[in-house]
């Protein structure tokens, strides 16, 4: 059940092109490669790719999570290397961030040029490990959040707003 609209089409389509913006700015004469994690983030990575005006570069990552003693693993790597390379991983939320605490650390073991962090929403009051965040699209309360590619039991992906759903899945 989707209970409130949270960001109307408009808010979300202006917010992409403020953060495509600051990314053709920071990074012009450079080549970065946009990293989108599958799947809820490729909307917003669709979207903001064609914000972005400089030459760049995007593939996309897919996580496994396993139980918390395995934890988390790629399931789909990246394409092409990222090593010597300016790389923006771009992230549909960021909670806990134990999961993105995970990907950059892997990341950054390839040897990128740099690595940054773009986010559509963000939950920082949740935040366990020191994620630093330089593109942020909406700060968000403890919602669950539907619709601009996020589901719920592969659910609202195609709303092109977002919404809070009625209830945290079980």
């Amino acid at each position: 059940m989707i209970a409130e609209r949270l960001f109307d089409e408009a808010t979300i389509a202006a917010r992409v092109r403020e953060i495509g913006a600051s990314i053709n700015v920071d990074y012009a004469g450079k080549y970065p490669m946009i990293l989108g994690v599958l799947t809820s983030a490729s909307v917003f990575v669709a979207d903001l790719t064609r914000r972005i005006d400089i030459p760049c570069e995007f593939d996309f990552i897919a996580l496994t999570r396993y139980s918390d003693a395995e934890g988390i693993r790629f399931a789909k790597d990246t394409s092409a290397s990222v090593e010597g390379r300016h790389v923006i991983l771009v992230e549909d939320t960021i909670d806990t961030g134990l999961t993105l605490q995970y990907v950059t650390k892997t990341l950054r073991a390839r040897q990128p040029a740099s690595l940054e962090v773009c986010t559509l929403l963000d939950r920082p009051h949740r935040r366990i490990a020191g994620i630093d965040v330089k593109y942020r699209g909406f700060e968000i309360p403890d919602v669950f959040v539907v619709g601009y590619g996020l589901d719920y039991k592969g659910r609202y992906r195609e709303l092109p707003e977002l919404y809070a759903h009625g209830s945290w899945p079980q």
